[in-house]
Formats: structure tokens, C-alpha cells, sequence
């Protein structure tokens, strides 16, 4: 673990985000990090500002909530810089840190690895397609919150991305896992079959790229209450009576719909046509989410150096 040191270079971005954070009147701060830093300082340079940091993993947050700051694990060590911060926003939204319609000035490293040297202004579309916490707690199932938070939010990313430039539509059925199985029968070939828990653990990144691969194919992918993948490429078969959904839904849906309804588990679906995610327990539509297809609005802005006494100047490019 390495100290990101709180250094006059890291102080002048800083700086110069906080006013330019009052200036926009933005919602909030984002500080994304490499390590672990002056938590104090964060606070006590932050003025009316409403401060989150963001990291890669849960050791560099250390220390900052007991601060009072806002903490966003985003676990995309790998990922290019503005996917971490995209996930770290939807991530604040999910967790109901930031609003769906924030407006965000970020700072973070944007070319060299553990120095703060990129200042950004985003404007957070009002549909971002992700479920905050409190809605997943409206359902009543045994199933537990981070589980189906997982479950949701990788759906979620399968309908806006879909996988190679085409759209994906998967369906997952999570809990009660050993009713679950008797209503199920495989399609053919198991891509999960054989390996062990740690390895078909949804919290695992690697694990979470491999199911976006494996949702291409035909059939459900069983989800246990504690995250780990059961099985996949599922034939569901489970009666469809007194059973009504919408029209256009098609056999996911109603299969979903029906193995929600005969068993205390809860179906996600993917709607391969538009990306749409429908949550389904007892035989009915509780929740859907629309997909975030649109590309986030990033302003990045260069910046004339304040003398004593004057304003930054700010100088938006739209990307």
C-alpha cells in the first residue's frame, strides 16, 4: 500500500477543483486515488464542498470515512482512467451518494500513476440505469442486499454494452437455488461446470467478465444467495399459469416470471432488443431499469494558474 502524499502538486489541483466545484455549484467533489492520503487535509481544504473518494481497492480508503468523507470502492485496477471513473460515479449513485442528475468536478491521475493531474466536469445524465440500494430494498426475499446488487448491476452492464458491438439478452435467477434446480435442466454444455466457488464468485472481476461472455449463450444463469454462479446455460421450465405480463415480452420474460412465481428466488432478465433489465419475484415485474446507452457528457477544461487574489479561469472542450 502506497502513500498518495498530500504534496503541493496534489494541493494545487485541489485547490483549484474546490473553487471551480463553487463556481459550477456542482454536487459534489470526486477524488479519485491511488493510495491511501491526508484525510485531514482533504477535510479541512474541502470548504462547502461535499467530498467523495474513490479507489481501487478497500485498504486505500482506510481512514476516510472516520473523516466524515464519502467512500466508493470501484475495484477496476486494469481499467483505462475514465472507466474507473465512470464506474466510481454510478458506484456514488448506486449507493446513494450522489444523485442520478449530479453535476461532479473529478480530480484524479490521468497520465502518471499516483500523481493528481487531471481535473474534470461531469454532468451525470438523469436515467444512469443503475438501482440505488433503497430500491433494491423494497423487495422482501431472503436474498442478500450485495448479492442482488451484484446480480443487478452486472445486468445492467450486459443491456448498455451488450458484448463485441451486439446486444445481449440473459436472464439470471438468484437464491433459493435448490428449488431453483428442480425447474431447471441444462441446455447442453455447462461453462461453469467443474470449477470451484472461489472461481464462480460474482464479486469477483474475473469472474463477472467471464459471465458477460457466458450470457451470449442459450439459457439461465443460476445465482446462490451468497454470489456464487451454480450453474449456467439453464433451460427453465416452469408453468406459465396465472401468469400476465406486458405484450411484447417474450419466452425469457415469461419463463422469469414463471420460476419467480414458483419459487421464492428473484429472475433478472435482459432484454436483448433494448437493453432493458426487469426484475421479477413472484410471477411479476417489481423493478425495471432502463439501459444508460448514451456516453457520458465528460468536459475537461485547461486552466490559467490564479495570481494572488484572482479567479482560475476555467476553458471547457466537450469530448
Amino acid at each position: 500500500m502506497t502513500l498518495q502524499k498530500f504534496n503541493k502538486q496534489f494541493a494545487d489541483f485541489y485547490d483549484l477543483a474546490v473553487q471551480f466545484s463553487a463556481s459550477v455549484e456542482a454536487d459534489a467533489l470526486l477524488v479519485v486515488l491511488d493510495g491511501p492520503t491526508d484525510w485531514q487535509k482533504l477535510t479541512e481544504f474541502s470548504g462547502d464542498a461535499k467530498i467523495v473518494v474513490a479507489a481501487d481497492v478497500a485498504e486505500n480508503l482506510e481512514g476516510a470515512a472516520d473523516a466524515g468523507l464519502a467512500t466508493v470502492l470501484v475495484n477496476m485496477p486494469d481499467a483505462p482512467v475514465f472507466e474507473k471513473l465512470t464506474q466510481a460515479l454510478l458506484e456514488a449513485v448506486a449507493d446513494d451518494i450522489l444523485v442520478p442528475g449530479a453535476e461532479v468536478v473529478a480530480i484524479y491521475s490521468g497520465f502518471e500513476a499516483g500523481k493528481i493531474d487531471s481535473v474534470s466536469y461531469i454532468r451525470l445524465d438523469e436515467h444512469l440505469g443503475r438501482l440505488t440500494a433503497r430500491d433494491l430494498r423494497q423487495l422482501e426475499t431472503s436474498v442478500p442486499l450485495d448479492t442482488l446488487k451484484s446480480v443487478v448491476d452486472l445486468a445492467v452492464e450486459i443491456g448498455r454494452e451488450g458484448r463485441e458491438g451486439k446486444p445481449v439478452g440473459t436472464m439470471f435467477i438468484v437464491g433459493d437455488t435448490r428449488k431453483v434446480l428442480t425447474y431447471c435442466h441444462p441446455a447442453g454444455f455447462d461453462p461453469v461446470r467443474g470449477y470451484n466457488r472461489k472461481e464462480r464468485d460474482l464479486r469477483d472481476a474475473r469472474t463477472r467478465e467471464a459471465i458477460k461472455e457466458i450470457a451470449q449463450l442459450d439459457g439461465a444463469i443460476v445465482v446462490s444467495a451468497d454470489g456464487t454462479v451454480e450453474r449456467a446455460c439453464q433451460i427453465v421450465d416452469a408453468a406459465h399459469a396465472h401468469i400476465t405480463l406486458s405484450k411484447g415480452l417474450g419466452s425469457r420474460h415469461w419463463a422469469a416470471a414463471a420460476v419467480s412465481r414458483a419459487t421464492k428466488a428473484i429472475s433478472v432478465v435482459v432484454s436483448q432488443s433494448n437493453g432493458t433489465v426487469r426484475l421479477f419475484q413472484k410471477g411479476e415485474v417489481m423493478l425495471r431499469i432502463e439501459p444508460f446507452r448514451r456516453a457520458m457528457k465528460w468536459k475537461d477544461f485547461d486552466y490559467e494558474p490564479p495570481t494572488m487574489g484572482s479567479e482560475p479561469k476555467p476553458r471547457s472542450t466537450s469530448n
